[in-house]
Formats: C-alpha cells, sequence, structure tokens
C-alpha cells in the first residue's frame, strides 16, 4: 500500500491535507508495512505476562534481558500446539509481525510455538530421518520376526533405571519361566549411544539370547537423543538378533524405533511382546476402561468449561444488575416529570401575571369579569392536565415496577422456590455438600435453618 492512499473514515479530505496523517491513518499504514516486510520469522525468548481468557486465544509478552515485545496466539494456532506455555517458560516462535490498530501497539502474531532448545533437534531429528528412510533403513522387508518360541531375553537398558524394573515385573507376572539377560548400559548423555552399541554388539557375538529389548522410559527431546543418534540406529538394523526398540511413552518416538524390527511403545509393552499372551483379555479391558476413564475426563473438563463460561456470563446478567438498570431508568422518568410539571406550572404562573397586569390596565368590572372567567378555566386545564400527566406516569411508574416485579429474586421465592447456602454460599450442587453439615433455607416468609444427614445423587 502506497503512503497517503487510505481513506478518511471520519474527517474529510477538504478539512486536512494531505501531507498530514490521522492517528488510524498512520497505524493502518505502519501495519501494512510491517506485514509486508517481515513475512515470517523465527523468534526465541521468555514469556510472561501469559493469559487464555474463555475466547480461547493466547495472549503473552516475549522478551529479553533488554527488551520486550507483546504477541498473540490465535485459538486456530493454539489448539495445534503441544506445548502449553507458561510463565518465564523460554520458547521458540515462528511468528509475523503486525500493528494492533486501536492502540497503535506493535506485536508479533504467532503461528507455531515449541520449548526453546528442542526446535535444533528436531531439524536434526528430521534430516536423518529422511536420510535413513531414502536408504531404505525403515522398509517392512528388512524387519525380521520374532521367533515363535522365546526362551531367553536380552535387556539393554540402565541396570538401575525404571525401565528394567518394569520389564522384570511384567515377566515375572506374566510369564516367570523366561531367562532374563540384562546388557547395562547408559541410556543419556552424550556418549551414551556408544555404549548401546557395544552392548548390541555383545549380545549378538555371544548369541545366547533369542530377542533383544533395547530402551528407557520417556524423557524430553535432549533425553531421548542417544536413541537418535545415526550410529546407532544403523547398529539395531544391522543385528542378527530380533530387535525390539521400547523407548519413552506413546508420544515418543525415536529414530532407533524406525530402524528396530518392532517397537514396543514402552518397556513394559515390549515385556508383554515377548511373554505368553495370557492376559491379552484383561489388558484390552483395561485399555478400554483408561479409554473411558480419559473420555470421562474430557467430558467433565468440557462441562467445567462450559459452565465457567456460563458463570461468566450469569455474572453479567444478573438480576441485581438488571435491577439497577430500572432503578435508573425510574429515577430518571421521575426527574422528566418533575422537569414536564415545573415547567408547565411556571408557564401559567406567567400567563396568570400576564392577565393580571392586563386587567390593571383594563379596569371595567366586565373585562374583569371576563378575566376572572379565563383564569378558572385556565386553573381547571391546569389541574386536569395535572391529573392526566400524574396519571401517565403513575401508569408507566406502575408498568416499570411490574417488570422490576417480575425480575426479583423475591418474586421467584414467592412462586415457591427457595435458596439454600451455606457460610453465606449458595449451594449448587450435592457435590459442595457433606453429611452433618448446617446449612440454610430462605423461603419468601422466612428462612429454615437444618442439618444433613442423607444426601441422594439423581440417577442418570
Amino acid at each position: 500500500m502506497a503512503l497517503g492512499e487510505t481513506k478518511l473514515s471520519y474527517q474529510s479530505r477538504s478539512t486536512i491535507p494531505q501531507h498530514v496523517y490521522t492517528v488510524s491513518r498512520l497505524n493502518k499504514e505502519i501495519r501494512a508495512i510491517l506485514e509486508q516486510g517481515f513475512a515470517q520469522i523465527q523468534l526465541t525468548g521468555e514469556i510472561s505476562n501469559f493469559v487464555a481468557p474463555a475466547s480461547g486465544h493466547w495472549y503473552f509478552s516475549l522478551k529479553d534481558e533488554k527488551a520486550q515485545v507483546k504477541a498473540a496466539m490465535w485459538r486456530g494456532n493454539n489448539r495445534q500446539c503441544s506445548y502449553r506455555p507458561v510463565n518465564g517458560a523460554q520458547v521458540t516462535l515462528r511468528a509475523r509481525i503486525s500493528v494492533y490498530e486501536p492502540r497503535g501497539d506493535y506485536q508479533v502474531i504467532v503461528e507455531h510455538m515449541e520449548a526453546a532448545g528442542e526446535g535444533l533437534l528436531k531439524q536434526q531429528y528430521d534430516a536423518l530421518k529422511l536420510k535413513l528412510a531414502a536408504e531404505g533403513l525403515f522398509g517392512s522387508v528388512h524387519k525380521k520376526p520374532l521367533p515363535a518360541k522365546i526362551n531367553k531375553i536380552g535387556v539393554i537398558t540402565s541396570a538401575t533405571g525404571a525401565a528394567i524394573k518394569d520389564i522384570l515385573s511384567v515377566l515375572q507376572r506374566r510369564a516367570p519361566q523366561l531367562e532374563v539377560v540384562i546388557y547395562p548400559s547408559q541410556v543419556q548423555g552424550k556418549d551414551a549411544h556408544y555404549q548401546l552399541i557395544e552392548k548390541l554388539q555383545l549380545a549378538n557375538q555371544r548369541n545366547e539370547v533369542d530377542v533383544i529389548i533395547i530402551g528407557r522410559g520417556g524423557g524430553s527431546l535432549e533425553d531421548l537423543w542417544c536413541f537418535n543418534e545415526e550410529l546407532l540406529a544403523r547398529a539395531v538394523f544391522a543385528s542378527t538378533l530380533p530387535v525390539i526398540s521400547a523407548v519413552g511413552h506413546e508420544i515418543d518416538t525415536t529414530i532407533s524405533d524406525y530402524t528396530a524390527d518392532l517397537r514396543a511403545a514402552t518397556p513394559s509393552a515390549a515385556a508383554e511382546l515377548v511373554s505368553p499372551d495370557q492376559e491379552v483379555l484383561l489388558a484390552e479391558v483395561q485399555g478400554y476402561k483408561n479409554q473411558l476413564s480419559k473420555a470421562a475426563n474430557n467430558h467433565i473438563a468440557h462441562a467445567k468449561q462450559h459452565v465457567q463460561v456460563l458463570s461468566q456470563r450469569l455474572r453479567l446478567q444478573h438480576p441485581k444488575n438488571q435491577l439497577m438498570q430500572q432503578y435508573q431508568r425510574i429515577d430518571e422518568l421521575s426527574m422528566r416529570l418533575q422537569r414536564a410539571f415545573n415547567q408547565r406550572q411556571y408557564t401559567l404562573i406567567n400567563r396568570m401575571s400576564l392577565l393580571e397586569q392586563r386587567l390593571e390596565h383594563q379596569h371595567p368590572k366586565a373585562h374583569i369579569n371576563i378575566a376572572k372567567q379565563r383564569l378558572s378555566q385556565l386553573q381547571q386545564q391546569l389541574h386536569r392536565l395535572q391529573q392526566r400527566k400524574q396519571t401517565e406516569q403513575q401508569s408507566q411508574l406502575a408498568l416499570l415496577a411490574a417488570r422490576l416485579d417480575s425480575v426479583s429474586p423475591l418474586s421467584v421465592l414467592a412462586r415457591g422456590y427457595s435458596i439454600t447456602k451455606t457460610n453465606k454460599t449458595v449451594i449448587k450442587s450435592i457435590a459442595q455438600l457433606q453429611n452433618g453439615q448446617a446449612i440454610t433455607t430462605q423461603f419468601n416468609d422466612g428462612m429454615v435453618h437444618s442439618q444433613i444427614t442423607k444426601i441422594t445423587a439423581n440417577s442418570k
């Protein structure tokens, strides 16, 4: 957009010279320049002042030791974000520059967010994954099947970590007759992959086990990085013994998972794969239970969020606020009525004064009598006008009072409803109550103080 092309929205060009900017025009043109000049940037810094209102959008500041900038991430983008930002966290953003025109605030509009430090590792991970996939190391044709009968299992992991404990626990429960050979190794750190390769080659040289499980428990991308090293991935691929990769939880997938003959979501799952399938049905039931629990938790979380939204709307539409609005309206009408009455009375008094002056100049009794009759008529007219005005205002006041009464909490009580409280808190759910608790119930004509002896929930 060229400078000077924006139309003025509230002042004509004839009143403002072309070289003089309005504030709105300036902000609009600056926004266009920034958005065109910075199509997309990578940005890193620390999050502060993070807020997530009910709209679903995220607003925060991104800062370093010398400066800060405001940032916004719209709901459509943050729903795709696996990282939940918190104040003080270091993050890397992909964003574009913009201006919030009403305040003239320069800000960044975030399109993608991830924890700082993981960005470079993620790029290296993706590059190696593409490279090995192109070489065919992930192909199913190279995958060795598990032996039909497994008597001895080799485990390459930390001798003191949670992974070996989980594997041994599962095997003891499912197939205690199986032998286990542990090849202890570091599973985290700069040189951990060298130890893992050494133990894998040792197991192949001894050829004393039927299958190998290699892995560890879950962790961050940096914690699991030794399983993303190219040398280890190639060693797993080259193993003559079948290899099961069991690294982390279900969300963690390493390069070794792709080159292994089989991937298990967890070390425990790997132990189940190599042990007799005696408890499959129980595992499936447990899986369904977990899914049901997760679905129930999601439903409850959604319901809670919906209740929060409704609560905010209810606070805005509280009868007290509406009553205050109606009270203000009544006061306004009363003052208008009083001003109209005073103005009419003042006008009539002035007319009476003028008539009296005319009577003084026209002394004959006939004129006086006519004037008296006219004065009487005016007084009657004034009286009728006052009565009509008063009747109209009373009717309007009664109508407003009826409207107020229809939204009054007291009217609700009068229709048979009641309000139950404990410690001045209104009870909305039996979840707020417990046996033996004292409660107060307010009716239209009084209060009842009672104590809970039994709580019964509605059947679903």
